[in-house]
């Protein structure tokens, strides 16, 4: 079920015959892509696995906005970049449909309810430390999200592994990052590199066929106004440029005064530009500079943060917002408490996504004009189908963490993996996931109404306990 959706219905199909007037008219107003932008960033839980999967089932299952093809190829783009993909992904389907204002839209609105969310935990987190309410509520969307990560790995799955090549790269991927832990830039640059010396092996996978029914909206228009990917282009590449600027400028700013802002700005640019592989890559670096560097903060209170991430909405990467608010919230002189927390989280934001719409709006005109270029079609689908491998990974990091509350690491000669504590269970983590599992894959409910279901049942036997 859709959370606001404007049905394709039969009248999409044959769309591609039309004149392009006629084809742009069905696409979705940017009033409307707005609301469904914002409803997405308010339910993105569960990490970039849930928040892919959230945006491929609102904008190419339920909506038919965007065909798979599209959707993968734009996917395997941005996991080649620094920060958060599945906002840089939100970033690039605004822009292919409503240009420049579109991207800047879709990838605010994914970031900003989360940022509000985790804003009002770090002041809770500084001023009364933590509230067992709140905690009960996000035990039950983590456990709702875990099946959401589930069914991602099953619907691309499917979509995107045609052939035995891409099968055993997925199998390839997941054993090297689960139990070798190659690192994920690794993974990904390997597989692109097998797909581009071997295409034919996997172009006809997630590249091939679209999906039976309607053609979706923005294909079709694209395939009734050839030259829109031309003029959107022109508008992305200054879009990037001003983004770049809007990023650096308060930044050169910011290094003349030696205060806490300063560093946060610095410090906080840097990560933007490391972070492959998501939240849980950077945390090495934030760990060493922040934890021992700086000292805004202790090793456990950074954990704390990424679990304080990894149950609100939007990128995981959101715990750098956590560290920047406890940087301000501490520094001395100037401004401090919670108006220091609030000024240095606002800056770590900044400097944290900005450089994802400069990344995306510069990259993405040349990945548009290469969308029919057979080796890099074959590359990308090999990529896609490591990402399968990918995601499996975090789904199985997700549930060791999400359903046990104990893990140890196993080490042998050559492999070094997490294993669950059996007796270290949360039987009722567990009860909550299997709730979701029967919403989602029996009882056939949206989104928000798992959610909803779960979180709930969650609260209320806290309450009764």
């Amino acid at each position: 079920m859709a959370l606001s959706a404007r049905p394709a219905g039969p009248e999409g199909a044959g769309i591609g015959c039309e004149d392009p007037q006629a084809a742009i008219a069905r696409l979705p107003s940017l009033g409307e892509a707005t609301r469904v932008w914002f409803e997405i960033g308010c339910m993105s839980f569960g990490g970039p696995a849930g928040q892919i999967a959230l945006l491929h089932r609102e904008v190419v299952d339920e909506r038919n906005w965007i065909s798979d093809r599209r959707f993968l190829h734009a996917l395997n783009f941005c996991h080649l970049l620094p920060g958060p993909e599945a906002q840089q992904l939100a970033i690039y389907l605004g822009w292919l449909m409503h240009g420049p204002r579109g991207g800047f839209i879709a990838g605010g609105l994914f970031v900003i309810p989360g940022a509000l969310v985790m804003l009002l935990l770090s002041l809770i987190y500084a001023t009364l430390g933590s509230v067992p309410l709140i905690a009960a509520l996000f035990v039950g969307l983590k456990s709702a999200v875990l099946m959401l990560v589930l069914e991602a790995v099953l619907r691309i799955g499917r979509r995107a592994l045609k052939g035995s090549a891409g099968w055993t790269l997925a199998a390839v991927s997941f054993v090297a990052l689960f139990f070798f832990n190659v690192p994920f830039p690794a993974v990904v640059l390997v597989a692109g590199l097998i797909g581009y010396l071997a295409p034919g092996y996997f172009s006809g996978g997630a590249h091939g066929k679209a999906k039976e029914g309607p053609p979706a909206l923005l294909d079709a228009v694209l395939d009734a106004d050839p030259g829109r990917a031309g003029r959107l282009a022109r508008g992305a590449r200054m879009a990037g440029l001003v983004a770049a600027a809007l990023w650096l400028l308060p930044v050169a700013l910011l290094l003349r005064a030696e205060n806490v802002y300063g560093d946060v700005a610095w410090f906080f640019s840097k990560m933007a530009v490391v972070t492959f592989g998501g939240a849980y890559a950077v945390l090495a670096y934030v760990a060493q500079d922040a934890v021992q560097g700086y000292h805004w903060l202790s090793a456990a209170e950074m954990l704390a943060g990424l679990g304080l991430a990894e149950t609100t909405p939007g990128p995981l990467i959101l715990v750098l917002q956590f560290v920047g608010f406890l940087a301000g919230y501490r520094a001395p002189g100037g401004l401090t408490g919670i108006e220091g927390g609030i000024t240095a989280s606002a800056l770590t934001l900044w400097v944290t996504f900005m450089p994802c719409f400069a990344f995306v709006f510069l990259g993405a005109p040349l990945l548009e004009r290469l969308q029919d270029n057979r080796t890099l079609a074959g590359a990308l689908a090999a990529i896609t189908a490591a990402i399968v491998g990918v995601v499996a990974n975090l789904a199985i990091w997700f549930a060791l963490h999400v359903l046990f509350r104990e893990t140890f690491r196993v080490h042998s000669a050559m492999a070094s993996f997490e294993a669950p504590v059996l007796g270290s269970a949360d039987l009722w983590a567990v009860a909550i996931a299997a709730l979701a599992g029967v919403s989602l894959f029996r009882l056939k409910h949206g989104v928000l109404r798992t959610l909803a279901t779960c979180a709930g049942m969650s609260v209320l036997v806290h309450l009764l306990r």
